[in-house]
């Protein structure tokens, strides 16, 4: 009944519906392994919201002291964790990030080198502003940092990655992306290998700065591909069942061919003459 299962038409079809399903649940795993990772991230920034703040060389690896070198880069662990970092702020070096976005609206947001006691420095981000009245072209009102000493309480960034072009306008350095090692080359100190995002300070931040709030992961977007690759993996192979089937119990024109012509060559075949019997 399932013989026309082992013709070169079958075998192909199945053939190809095994390759599409293996292709499929490996991206199924794919996404999963997405999944986890994004899931992870976001458990760190929940533990982080609750845990106490660490010194800053506690989490990140001291600078050499190379001017214009910047730190080892740290684990990927070691990111949303919250220090807390002493020092005086440097404004002669302050970086302008551009097009960053918080609460849907595009702004910049503000790095200031804080300046500790040993000599090496920490890039802060210190908060968004809006862009200037005068366009993206302009530079904005950047709101002073305070003189003196600080003690700032953050969350460890990792460096970002594909720095483009950086620019000297004013007194600031402007950028796209704070890319620390890129950033470090600019300034006159050793710098640790990532940045802190503020959230409190001492003195007290400008209130004209917006805080930058944590970037959790949509991991569930990853978990949602998961469970669609996979149904596509098992309704492949359900499909290729239920065409089987159906050619069995109803067999397609060119298979109905097929049989009716091997039928009628075997009647046409010339008949063996039959002995008599002795």
């Amino acid at each position: 009944m399932y013989r026309f299962l082992l013709t070169p038409r079958w075998l192909g079809l199945a053939a190809l519906t095994l390759v599409m399903a293996g292709v499929m649940v490996l991206l199924g795993n794919w996404q999963l392994d997405r999944y986890r990772t994004r899931s992870a991230i976001n458990d760190r920034i929940d533990a982080a919201a609750e845990a106490a703040p660490a010194p800053l060389p506690a989490v990140l690896p001291a600078p050499t002291g190379t001017a214009g070198a910047p730190g080892p880069a740290p684990p990927a662990t070691a990111a949303w964790s919250r220090v807390q970092i002493s020092g005086r702020y440097d404004p002669s070096h302050e970086i302008l990030a551009r097009s960053r976005t918080v609460a849907g609206r595009v702004g910049i947001e503000v790095v200031t080198p804080l300046v500790l006691a040993d000599g090496s420095a920490v890039l802060v981000d210190r908060g968004w502003i809006p862009p200037a009245p005068g366009g993206a072209a302009a530079i904005p009102e950047v709101p002073p940092a305070p003189a003196g000493d600080v003690t700032v309480v953050g969350r460890v960034h990792l460096s970002e990655s594909r720095p483009g072009p950086l620019d000297h306008r004013e007194r600031f350095i402007t950028v796209r992306r704070i890319a620390v090692p890129q950033l470090a080359a600019e300034l006159p100190y050793p710098v640790y290998g990532a940045y802190v995002m503020l959230d409190s300070q001492t003195p007290a931040a400008d209130p004209a700065l917006v805080p930058v709030p944590s970037r959790r992961e949509n991991a569930w977007q990853n978990g949602g591909y998961v469970v669609q690759w996979w149904l596509l993996a098992g309704l492949t192979l359900v499909g290729y069942v239920w065409l089987a089937r159906r050619e069995a119990r109803e067999p397609s024109d060119f298979d109905s061919a097929v049989r009716d012509l091997a039928d009628e060559n075997a009647t046409r075949l010339p008949q063996a003459p039959v002995s008599p019997a002795v």
